[in-house]
């Protein structure tokens, strides 16, 4: 990897953007505002851009200086925490896998996906929730290993990322037992008129499920939409309403909730994807999730 810039000079830039001036950057480095300063215009000439501006006494950041403070933010930190890393794998050699998950996917159904690698000796396994874009940035980093999500995803031009399809789950409607008694005629014409918990629409199933509505004539009563999944299943297994989840997860869903399946939702199906920086993936608990056997 070829780099135009200094990272020496990247460390000095991210300080004064952290004092928001020279000088206080200077004496917090124990050095000269002058070499301060002239290190962040060696690094402003490197880029091509310019990063600070005046601002009163001191400097505030460009809109380029923004977003490289932000990066400068990721890499210093990852430095800092590598010896603490490095004395805990040599302490304690253990299996990592750090796994995002889009705040889209259901939680349950993240668990069926990682059953394969939970069993491995001595597993490590790190899971963080977010928005798809903070993930990406993190997988781009090497925060984290591979990225969990209903929705495909453009490659963005400073990263590009490849898309693992992994088995769709098949959806079913479930009900805890008082709105079960209160189904009186046959599936589906049963959810007529019984209140719906449904995702929001940041879910890519969502869109599925008002199509299969509309297909049967049905006109939910919505009571409730939401973003997270396991707040949906909860809420469906203290009796808010009817809700969907995956067929894959109807014995959980019983355990946990008492919530029983009140009919099959032929066709609706969510996809999961599988994101990772690699097309052939290196990282042997990965390949286990990706390729059945592996």
């Amino acid at each position: 990897m070829s780099l135009t810039y200094s990272y020496r000079h990247l460390y000095y830039f991210w300080i004064v953007a952290q004092e928001g001036g020279m000088s206080n950057a200077a004496a917090r480095l124990g050095m000269a505002v002058q070499t301060v300063s002239a290190q962040v215009r060696e690094l402003e000439k490197a880029l091509g851009c310019q990063l600070l501006k005046p601002a009163g006494r001191g400097v505030a950041l460009t809109e380029a200086g923004v977003l490289a403070a932000r990066q400068a933010q990721q890499i210093f930190e990852l430095g800092e925490a590598l010896p603490t890393l490095l004395r805990q794998s040599a302490l304690a050699p253990r299996v990592r896998l750090a796994v995002g998950m889009a705040d889209g996917l259901p939680k349950l159904e993240v668990l069926r996906l990682l059953r394969p690698v939970l069993d491995v000796p001595d597993l490590h396994l790190i899971c963080h929730d977010g928005e798809i874009d903070d993930l990406l940035a993190d997988l781009a980093t090497h925060r984290l290993d591979v990225v969990l999500t209903d929705h495909p995803v453009s490659s963005r031009a400073h990263l590009k990322v490849h898309h693992h399809r992994l088995a769709s789950s098949a959806y079913g409607w479930f009900a805890a037992p008082p709105w079960l008694q209160a189904a009186q005629r046959p599936f589906p014409a049963a959810l007529q008129g019984l209140p719906l918990l449904l995702p929001t629409r940041h879910a890519s199933v969502r869109a599925q499920l008002d199509q299969w509505l509309a297909r049967h004539g049905l006109t939910p009563r919505i009571a409730g939409e939401f973003e997270d999944s396991a707040l949906l299943e909860t809420f469906g297994g203290q009796g808010m309403g009817v809700f969907p989840a995956a067929l894959a997860l109807a014995d959980t869903l019983q355990q946990r909730h008492g919530a029983l399946l009140l009919g099959v939702c032929e066709g609706v199906a969510a996809p999961c994807y599988a994101l990772s920086l690699e097309r052939r993936v290196a990282h042997p608990l990965l390949r286990r999730l990706l390729e059945p056997g592996a």
